[in-house]
């Protein structure tokens, strides 16, 4: 039997000091995620350098990357969707290897590959990248991050989540403990990513946000506070 979302949440406040300590946690604060307000009206220069960030920091510490990206933005010109794909292979390789950015010629091939699918979803929807983000609904996030797999580079596993967060869209995250805690309720028993652990763990969060009226992102957290090594900041206790 699945756990009751009170017992998930009284743990939770067990382990970090308290519910008012909690609540805090879980509050978004500025930087962790985009303004969902403002996603649809983002240009899809600012996507793709998001998708990039991303993807340079997937298994990289992030640190050098933001204080490396004033940089990248620069050699990159903006992110321009345009000029990126009027940038010849021989080029991207000279950028690759300038060491004012990180040197990963896999990874920067990834620019003009995903401004590629940016340009002909502009060209077929009429419309731009941010907005179909914005528009497709959390209730099937995991639709959204199929897409992100299958249309551009890089941006399968928790690279596609990361980057919807980062660009400011609601979406849950399969962090270690996450997936520890679906196995040990049973919604998951298979693969991770899975059509059926996928869409058991989104009826899943979707269960709980109608319960809770929690964002999937203060959901994610929660679970991960609830459980694992996440355990109680002691300077919290009162």
């Amino acid at each position: 039997m699945i756990e009751k979302f009170d017992d998930l949440y009284q743990r939770a406040a067990q382990r970090k000091g308290g519910k008012q300590a909690l609540e805090a946690l879980l509050v978004v604060k500025y930087g962790e995620m985009g303004d969902a307000s403002s996603l649809s009206r983002l240009t899809d220069d600012r996507v793709l350098s998001a998708f990039t960030k991303q993807i340079f920091k997937s298994g990289f510490v992030w640190r050098v990357v933001e204080n490396k990206w004033p940089d990248f933005e620069d050699s990159f010109f903006n992110f321009d969707i345009e000029k990126m794909l009027m940038m010849p292979d021989e080029m991207l390789e000279r950028k690759a290897a300038d060491p004012k950015i990180i040197r990963n010629y896999n990874k920067v091939k990834t620019i003009k590959a995903n401004a590629q699918m940016l340009f002909e979803h502009q060209v077929e929807h009429n419309s731009s990248f941010a907005k179909f983000i914005s528009d497709w609904p959390t209730t099937d996030i995991i639709g959204l991050w199929a897409y992100l797999k299958k249309h551009g580079q890089r941006l399968g596993g928790n690279t596609g989540p990361n980057v919807l967060r980062l660009l400011g869209k609601d979406t849950f995250i399969l962090s270690s403990d996450v997936e520890a805690y679906l196995r040990g309720q049973k919604i998951i028993e298979g693969g991770l990513h899975s059509k059926k652990s996928l869409m058991a763990m989104q009826n899943y969060f979707n269960d709980l946000q109608t319960q809770t009226g929690y964002s999937l992102m203060q959901l994610s957290r929660l679970i991960a506070f609830a459980s694992g090594d996440n355990f109680v900041q002691l300077e919290q206790q009162a």
